[in-house]
């Protein structure tokens, strides 16, 4: 659903799987500067929208998925993780429970997907799943005290611009460079089919340890006891010397062997050019990274 806000003058779509919103609005830096300083507010509106309803709700999300569900506070955004069997990481999402229903945010092109997999686990429960996507917009405002404390609005998408007003407006190529500085992975960019939630940092805001069963659950905890997960999540300062930054999923390399591979890599206007990364676990904090011919340090995010 292409967003009503790239008709705004100088609009620039932003790269897949993000080109249904504006990348910026014509000066990325300064849009990054705005958010730094001032806060703002991001079209997100390429993301996937959900609907469940139904008085079983809460108790049934609360057992497919990583987080802990129950007593859910009404308005309370949370994160939560559907895995695989094996506890790989298959969705990431945000959700809100409004009194009513719980609403859901997805990754752009995986909204019809986890329909299908909620579908196929209804059984006899009281509950209702629909797509929205085609009607609500995810609308993010994010305030001077930074990305953490970043919040959520879902609204009509025939009221997004109207939403939006006189708001400062930033594009999503700002909200990026926040959210690789803040070191926050991003499912598909910081994560392979392989990925377990406490690679890249999902073990607390996206898993709690103490709820019952889930899908997966067996490796979490397992990986919990013993520790060393195979990988982990860094942020890495490139050297600038290449203008263009390499795509995700390209190779990191120490001695010219590979240790892992790039995730996001932005300009940052206070930082410069950095990345996330997900790297294996015995690689050094002092290696000497190499990332498409560009030198990169590693900053631990993630405990090895």
């Amino acid at each position: 659903m292409r967003s009503e806000l790239l008709e705004r003058p100088g609009a620039v779509a932003a790269r897949a799987p993000d080109e249904d919103v504006a990348g910026h609005y014509g000066d990325p830096l300064r849009e990054q500067r705005l958010l730094l300083a001032d806060g703002g507010v991001v079209d997100r509106s390429q993301r996937g929208v959900l609907r469940v309803s139904g008085s079983d709700r809460l108790s049934w999300l609360h057992s497919l998925t990583s987080q802990d569900l129950t007593g859910l506070p009404s308005g309370r955004w949370t994160e939560a993780l559907v895995l695989s069997p094996h506890g790989h990481v298959e969705h990431d999402i945000r959700l809100v429970d409004d009194g009513e229903a719980t609403w859901l945010h997805v990754e752009p092109g995986t909204a019809s997907a986890l329909v299908a997999y909620l579908d196929s686990m209804r059984f006899m429960l009281r509950v209702e799943v629909e797509d929205l996507t085609a009607s609500y917009a995810v609308v993010t405002v994010v305030p001077s005290a930074g990305i953490e404390a970043a919040e959520d609005r879902l609204v009509a998408r025939d009221s997004l611009v109207a939403e939006v007003g006189e708001q400062t407006l930033a594009g999503h190529d700002a909200w990026e460079a926040l959210r690789v500085a803040a070191g926050i992975p991003r499912l598909g960019f910081e994560t392979d089919h392989r990925t377990i939630p406490h690679e890249v940092g999902w073990i607390g805001p996206a898993v709690h340890l103490d709820k019952g069963c889930y899908r997966g659950q067996e490796t979490v905890a397992r990986v919990h006891n013993l520790g060393r997960p195979p990988r982990r999540l860094v942020l890495l300062h490139l050297d600038g010397t290449s203008e263009t930054l390499p795509p995700p999923g390209t190779d990191v390399t120490v001695d010219d062997r590979s240790a892992g591979f790039l995730g996001t890599a932005v300009h940052h206007a206070e930082l410069g050019p950095i990345a996330l990364a997900v790297i294996k676990r015995s690689t050094s904090d002092d290696a000497h990274l190499m990332v498409a011919g560009m030198a990169a340090k590693a900053e631990r995010l993630v405990d090895a």
